[in-house]
């Protein structure tokens, strides 16, 4: 909640800033805006605590489902090590060793601190395998008390020379010598999973919270989803490739009877040229004889004369 001495404080901020005071005006709008803010962040805060009633409601109601979806989950084979495989961030850190020990991996849980403000674990349980003695493994979020993110994680108890951090480690160091990385060595699953330096910046706990709790079966069924959806687009395609060529056909068709049309013009106007040509030498023929015709006459009369 804000208390009386914060508006006090912006005040003698703004009278003791850079620029020169203000006139009277001036400063009685900026207390008031001062005083106006100090109300918005009281309902913010208010707010923010009756938010927080809601999700533990909600928390409480949601846990039976929780519980019932994973009896449900174990009855399907690797499901979850498919679920990390086919989330894009976590596959990025995971090896191909770590998919193997992962396959053992029968239930997660998320489970929220009663007050949610101020933490969670992440439960991950094992069947018996070959790489390490725990049946359960934890990563647990807390404020400590310094009011900074803290977090803590389950020892793991490694078989004889199956501690996946260590072999991640060897090949990361032979990797080193052999070439130069501009970032340094590449984390894995489980050094993520014991890694607690720096809580605050934990992106792969985030999303085992927020996206893979919530729902893993989206990501269980990504591959036949990505199929589907690429099925249903390349169907699209072949229909529109299908338009655009009958499409194409069409104005071929068109362009062809057009030509066709042209020539069968260009035909008929030859041949109705050449008719028009006889009949305008036939007619200069004609013309030509009775000329001479005339001529032959005229002669005739002339004799008869003489």
């Amino acid at each position: 909640m804000a208390t009386d001495s914060g508006p006090e404080a912006k005040v003698a901020k703004l009278d003791s800033s850079e620029g020169g005071d203000y006139d009277n005006d001036t400063q009685r709008s900026l207390e008031d805006i001062d005083a106006c803010q100090n109300e918005i962040d009281a309902l913010n805060e208010k707010a923010s605590e009756e938010i927080l009633q809601v999700e533990q409601k909600y928390n409480k109601l949601r846990k039976p489902h929780f519980e019932t979806r994973n009896a449900l989950i174990q009855k399907i084979p690797n499901f979850w090590v498919t679920a990390f495989v086919n989330h894009p961030q976590v596959s990025a850190i995971l090896q191909e060793e770590e998919e193997d020990c992962l396959r053992y991996l029968t239930k997660v849980e998320v489970e929220e601190f009663e007050d949610i403000k101020s933490g969670y674990k992440i439960n991950l349980y094992f069947q018996e395998n070959p790489y390490f003695e725990n049946s359960l493994i934890t990563k647990e979020f807390h404020l400590a008390t310094s009011g900074d993110p803290a977090s803590k994680s389950t020892d793991i108890k490694w078989k004889p020379d199956m501690n996946l951090v260590h072999r991640h480690a060897t090949r990361e160091a032979m990797g080193m010598n052999n070439r130069k990385r501009k970032f340094g060595p590449r984390r894995s699953f489980f050094t993520w999973l014991i890694d607690n330096t720096d809580p605050s910046a934990d992106d792969i706990a985030e999303v085992i919270k927020d996206d893979m709790w919530p729902n893993p079966l989206q990501y269980f069924l990504a591959p036949d989803i990505e199929v589907e959806e690429n099925g249903l687009d390349s169907e699209e395609e072949e229909d529109e490739d299908e338009e655009d060529l009958d499409e194409a056909v069409v104005e071929v068709g068109e362009d062809e009877e057009a030509e066709e049309y042209d020539e069968e013009d260009e035909e008929e106007e030859e041949v109705y040229g050449d008719e028009e040509g006889d009949e305008v030498e036939g007619e200069e023929v004609e013309e030509e004889e009775v000329e001479d015709d005339e001529d032959v006459e005229g002669l005739e009369g002339e004799g008869d004369d003489d």
